[in-house]
């Protein structure tokens, strides 16, 4: 059985630094904690607010919701409607480049949630990923709190209406809409990795739900892309803290 380590991410956060790449498949895990002076608390419209403060360390921030470190506002009631609770669909251009053959790429990021899953499978398939059923994988998707997409569309010069559009990056997050969310399988087509969008698709994650005031961020990685998480800040076995699984026996 693999070894697992836990990580949570440390007071300062950093978002949208120089570029690298990941394409990483789930391993090991990860869990992430955020300060309270970012100001993503905030809620639309004016609620009476019943507030106190209370600290927590990492340990009691996992069972409770309260972060690491942090003293923080409690907010009774959370009186949000399921639409507020929603993340707000995002879509624009990351990029947008020409080719040599005069062919303008643009590289457009989305937050939608549509993925054609005949096309995330060709995409796992070129980073040698292990096949998983069409219907789970659609569920899979359907049931995420958040899927973020990269897209590249080719526009040829003078051939309107001809445009060709491929899926080459991808990662989601699965929450409980309160505490806590962890990040699911962000790939990025290998003739795209090292130019940063991986680390891209996870910062937006993280952007998503950090408004929607959940701190508590876990993933599971690769061994080969540890670095990389801990560039964004990750770190392994907060205070001790090991993840455990469950496994069938059969």
């Amino acid at each position: 059985m693999p070894n697992y380590c836990t990580v949570v991410l440390p007071t300062a956060l950093k978002l949208y630094p120089p570029i690298v790449s990941l394409d990483c498949r789930c391993q090991v895990f990860y869990s992430l904690q955020f300060p309270l002076n970012l100001n993503f608390r905030l809620r639309r419209g004016s609620r009476n607010q019943k507030v106190s403060q209370l600290k927590a360390g990492f340990w009691e921030s996992i069972r409770s919701g309260i972060l690491k470190n942090n003293t923080t506002q409690v907010i009774e009631p959370p009186t949000t409607t399921e639409e507020e609770e929603e993340p707000l669909p995002e879509e624009f251009v990351l990029v947008e480049r020409t080719l040599p053959d005069d062919t303008v790429e643009q590289i457009i990021f989305s937050s939608g949630g549509n993925v054609d899953v005949y096309d995330l499978q060709a995409l796992c398939d070129k980073v040698g990923w292990p096949r998983r059923p069409l219907t789970k994988l659609a569920a899979a998707l359907r049931n995420s709190y958040i899927v973020a997409t990269l897209h590249s569309v080719k526009k040829s010069a003078g051939e309107e209406g001809n445009d060709q559009k491929k899926l080459i990056g991808m990662a989601r997050a699965t929450s409980d809409h309160a505490f806590n969310a962890t990040i699911w399988d962000v790939i990025v087509d290998p003739s795209y990795q090292g130019q940063g969008l991986g680390r891209v698709l996870v910062e937006k994650l993280i952007r998503a739900l950090l408004q929607r005031d959940i701190g508590n961020i876990s993933l599971f990685a690769d061994s080969k892309v540890v670095e990389f998480y801990q560039n964004l800040g990750f770190e392994p076995d907060p205070e001790g803290i090991k993840g455990m699984f469950w496994y069938p026996k059969y």
